[in-house]
């Protein structure tokens, strides 16, 4: 009669360990961009930009080691990928397809106006943070710069027809005021004195409506 001997401990261990490894559910290409997208923003709210790198963004999206630097293999790509994603979220949130239409007046443009700004200080600071960190490395990094100035473009022709239909003779430049004006309001609010007070819907309306007067004229707003 042939003996058979125990299975050693250790190897018992060692198949046990491995039925037990969780295994990380299957997900599209463009669904782990997202993800990856959103952790490395996530990442430069929480760390800056020192603590954007491809491991800490395998952690904090929940992947394997390396699956960061599979979809983007460079830091200049990764920078990239969070500055899509950014844009992304951006016009998910801002939402300027949901604004009213020309026929609508300006009354009804600067209730838009003022929601989507609204929207955006209180329940997205920490996109604003990572935007401005991003912002602040794309003056140091020229291949950075081209890539970030296309993935804003995607909102200027859009708000120059919309100052257009409020009445601009000249949409563009008006444009830049109105992204100037927001710009500053948005920082003062997200990482400035004013981060404690953040202003209602009402008193941005009140400004936004005050800046439409006084580039368009006493008319602004009142239709």
């Amino acid at each position: 009669m042939v003996e058979r001997r125990a299975p050693h401990p250790s190897r018992t261990a060692a198949a046990g360990a491995r039925a037990t490894v969780p295994r990380v559910p299957a997900v599209d290409a463009d669904s782990r961009t997202a993800l990856i997208g959103d952790a490395a923003l996530s990442l430069l709210f929480e760390r800056g930009m020192r603590g954007l790198t491809h491991r800490a963004v395998d952690e904090a999206a929940g992947l394997p080691q390396g699956s960061t630097s599979n979809l983007a293999r460079t830091r200049q790509a990764l920078l990239e990928m969070a500055v899509h994603r950014l844009a992304e979220r951006e016009a998910g949130v801002l939402a300027l397809e949901e604004m009213p239409a020309p026929g609508e007046g300006r009354q009804a443009l600067l209730d838009g106006l003022a929601l989507a700004l609204h929207r955006y200080l209180t329940g997205h600071r920490e996109l604003l943070v990572a935007r401005y960190e991003l912002a602040l490395e794309a003056v140091r990094r020229p291949e950075l710069r081209a890539f970030y100035d296309n993935a804003g473009a995607r909102f200027r022709e859009p708000l120059n027809a919309m100052m257009a239909a409020a009445g601009s003779a000249e949409p563009e430049r008006h444009s830049l005021s109105l992204v100037a004006w927001c710009e500053g309001l948005m920082f003062s609010c997200a990482a400035g004195s004013y981060h404690r007070a953040v202003p209602s819907r009402q008193e941005l309306r009140t400004g936004f409506d005050e800046l439409l007067r006084g580039m368009l004229g006493p008319g602004a707003g009142s239709q």
